[in-house]
C-alpha cells in the first residue's frame, strides 16, 4: 500500500533509491532547460512571435511535468527512510490531476507546434497572434477537461507502483476505465500524433520541392511515440489482461520514460533552434546583450 511505512511491494531499498535518483535528475534537468526557454521568451523581444507562443505553451506544460517528477523524486527518496505518502487520497487526486493536465498539454502543444510550423512554412500568410492564442487556450482547456473527468467519476487516479506519484488507475481494467481510456486517448494521443505526422509530411513534400527544408520532419512524431507510447501500451494492456501479472518495476518504466520528455522537448523545440538559442544566450549574458543593442 502507498500509505504504509514499509517499502513498496516488488522494490528493494536500492531500487527505490535508484528510481528516486533518476526522477530527481529528470526533474532538475527539465526544470532548468524549460525555465531558460520561458525566460528567453519573456526577455527577448524578437522571440515574442505567435509561433514561439506555441513553444512557450509546451515549455510551461513540460515545467509542470518536471515539478510532478520532482515531487515523485522527493517522496521516492523519503521512502528509503520508510516514510509514507503524507497527503492521503486527496493529495494523490490533486497530484494526479496536475500531472495529467500537464502531460496532455505537452502532447497537444507538440501537435499545435507541428500545425503552426506547417502554416508558417507552407502558406503565404503568417500565423496570427489570435490564432496562436486560441490554440494555446484550446490546448489547456481541453487538457483540464479530460484531466478533471477522473475526479468526477469517469476514470480514477491512484498511486503508481512505487507509491510516490499518482496517475490514471489502470489496475481495475473495468468498463469505466476502458471507455474513458479509449475516448481520452483518441483526442489526446492518436489525434495529436496524426496532426504531427501529417503536418510534417506535408511540410516535407512542399519544402523539398523548393530545396529549403529547414525543419527536421521525423523527430517530433518519433519523440511523441517514444515518450508517451509506453504509457499508451501499458494502458491498452490493462484493457485486455490483468496488469498484476506485470512486475511493479516494469510498470514504472513508462513513467520514467515520460518524465524525460521535458528535456527532450526543450532540446528539440527551443535549445536547438538558432533564434531561441540566441535568446537564451542573451539571458545568460546580459552584458553581451547590452553590447549587441548598442551596436
Amino acid at each position: 500500500m502507498a500509505e504504509s511505512g514499509s517499502l513498496p511491494t516488488g522494490f528493494s531499498e536500492l531500487e527505490v533509491l535508484a528510481v528516486g535518483t533518476v526522477l530527481l535528475i529528470e526533474a532538475l534537468t527539465g526544470l532548468c532547460l524549460n525555465s531558460l526557454t520561458i525566460l528567453s521568451f519573456c526577455k527577448t523581444p524578437e522571440l515574442r512571435t505567435p509561433i514561439h507562443l506555441l513553444v512557450l505553451s509546451l515549455a510551461l506544460a513540460d515545467t509542470g511535468i518536471s515539478l510532478n517528477a520532482l515531487i515523485a523524486a522527493t517522496f521516492s527518496l523519503l521512502r528509503v527512510s520508510h516514510r509514507r505518502w503524507p497527503y492521503g487520497s486527496e493529495g494523490c487526486q490533486a497530484l494526479g490531476f496536475q500531472g495529467f493536465v500537464t502531460a496532455l498539454s505537452s502532447i497537444c502543444s507538440s501537435a499545435a507546434i507541428a500545425w503552426g510550423r506547417y502554416h508558417h512554412y507552407c502558406t503565404r500568410s503568417q500565423l496570427a497572434w489570435n490564432t496562436a492564442l486560441s490554440l494555446v487556450i484550446c490546448v489547456w482547456l481541453s487538457s483540464a477537461f479530460w484531466a478533471a473527468m477522473p475526479l468526477l467519476g469517469w476514470g480514477h487516479y491512484d498511486y503508481e507502483p512505487l507509491g510516490t506519484c499518482c496517475t490514471l488507475d489502470y489496475s481495475r481494467g473495468d468498463r469505466n476505465f476502458t471507455s474513458f481510456l479509449f475516448t481520452m486517448a483518441f483526442f489526446n494521443f492518436f489525434l495529436p500524433l496524426f496532426i504531427t505526422l501529417t503536418s510534417y509530411r506535408f511540410m516535407e513534400q512542399k519544402l523539398r520541392k523548393t530545396g529549403h527544408l529547414q525543419v527536421n520532419t521525423t523527430v517530433p512524431a518519433r519523440t511523441l511515440l517514444f515518450g508517451w507510447g509506453p504509457y499508451a501500451l501499458l494502458y491498452l494492456s490493462a484493457t485486455v489482461m490483468d496488469v498484476s501479472a506485470i512486475s511493479p518495476k516494469l510498470q514504472m518504466v513508462p513513467a520514467l520514460i515520460a518524465k524525460t520528455m521535458p528535456t527532450i522537448n526543450a532540446i528539440n523545440y527551443a535549445l536547438g533552434r538558432e533564434m531561441v538559442h540566441r535568446g537564451i544566450w542573451q539571458c545568460l549574458s546580459p552584458q553581451r546583450s547590452e553590447l549587441d543593442r548598442a551596436r
